[in-house]
């Protein structure tokens, strides 16, 4: 039922740049069938937006935390939102301007 799907705002701090982060974050993604985006950040973070069921969600954040191999995550700030639908898939984004 879609009305039960969440929306994930997060910023995962620590070494998570140049250590293949973001394409970690989008294959977890596609396994878990969420819709949303990844990108790095100016300020050396990665931001996700990720839209789904809260359970999946959850489980989401736990690989969040963990990260690929070679990256050392120190923090994961995360805001719950309603769904909004917006998402057909989910995608790297560019690093904003």
């Amino acid at each position: 039922m879609a009305s039960a799907e969440k929306r994930l705002h997060a910023i995962i701090s620590g070494r998570v740049q140049g250590v293949g982060f973001r394409y970690f974050v989008q294959e977890n993604a596609y396994r878990l069938n969420l819709k949303g985006w990844v990108r790095n950040r100016r300020d050396g973070s990665v931001e996700v937006e990720a839209q789904g069921k809260p359970l999946i969600l959850e489980q989401f954040v736990q690989s969040l935390q963990q990260g690929p191999r070679s990256a050392i995550v120190s923090e994961v700030k995360t805001e719950w939102l309603p769904a909004d639908h917006e998402f057909l898939d989910f995608r790297v984004r560019m690093t904003p301007d």
